[in-house]
């Protein structure tokens, strides 16, 4: 849609090749269960010279994602078609809806598409200039889905390497994409068989990141940080409204259960004695003989 991608750095006319690249696996904290992969078809060394490493997709068939600047005049030409969320621009697919995950603080952590065939979370790290940081994520994600009895597959995507996860809970699909200083991770989670390849969630995940626009920014960051989510200003007042409507109904919750406790009439504290105590020789001052 964007067209291709700006040369960053060469003066040979020639498009930069992106190898590809997630560092968290909180979200799909689950048990797995066997299945029919084979753990001996992908040895330690599967990340190293192999036949998923990275082989470029040619260049007339590459769309993006893309970097901000390259295609920051005609996003708003395909604005309304998509959700800007700060570091990452994505198109939202026919029919879905959005699951905002938040930290304990109410700042958003992650914004989800939830789609017919399973969810979708795209975002967005700081990387280095060169290329190559999924290649290593991947490695460690990779590890640490196996650690938790995850059984993982490195396949071939339009990208390079993709990370197909079985697990008790849901199949999962992971593409990650470097670009200039930013490196974009897709997860795709939905039941068993749905993170397979050539089903529909996959391919609307592949879709979705194709047309993804990642807004880097200047500020210097440390390898693997997450870029920030900031949400569109009506959908923050929407979630800001809800929550103060969820704090409403539990002050009321609280409300009508102590009324209860005191037999249908509204709590009352009970009042507090401000005279001086007195005891058996005097009030408690004249006890201390101040008065």
């Amino acid at each position: 849609m964007f067209g291709r991608k700006k040369n960053k750095g060469r003066d040979d006319g020639e498009e930069p090749q992106y190898e590809d690249e997630y560092t968290e696996y909180d979200e799909y904290d689950d048990e797995y269960e066997d299945t029919e992969y084979d753990e001996t078809a992908y040895a330690d060394d599967e990340f190293e010279d192999s036949d998923y490493d990275d082989a470029p997709v040619a260049a007339g068939d590459r769309t993006g994602p893309y970097d901000y600047e390259d295609v920051a005049d005609n996003l708003e030409t395909v604005a309304e078609q998509r959700l800007d969320l700060g570091s990452v621009i994505v198109p939202v697919p026919p029919g879905g809806q959005l699951q905002v995950e938040m930290t304990p603080d109410g700042t958003p952590q992650a914004v989800h598409l939830a789609t017919q065939h399973g969810r979708i979370t795209v975002a967005a790290y700081a990387a280095p200039k060169s290329p190559g940081q999924w290649r290593s994520v991947a490695a460690d994600l990779a590890e640490t889905l196996r650690k938790d009895g995850a059984q993982v597959a490195v396949t071939q995507g339009p990208w390079g390497r993709e990370l197909h996860a079985v697990t008790e809970g849901a199949d999962l699909r992971f593409i990650g994409v470097d670009g200039y200083r930013w490196m974009v991770r897709l997860v795709a989670a939905g039941p068993s068989g749905a993170a397979d390849e050539n089903t529909p969630l996959v391919a609307a995940a592949r879709a979705i990141l194709g047309e993804t626009v990642v807004r880097r920014g200047d500020e210097p960051l440390p390898v693997r940080e997450p870029l920030p989510v900031v949400l569109p200003q009506e959908l923050a007042d929407q979630l800001a409204a809800a929550h103060q409507q969820q704090l409403a109904a539990q002050q009321q919750a609280v409300q009508a259960q102590l009324t209860a406790m005191q037999g249908g009439q509204p709590y009352q504290p009970a009042p507090q004695n401000t005279e001086p105590r007195r005891g058996a020789e005097g009030s408690a001052m004249q006890q201390l003989g101040l008065n």
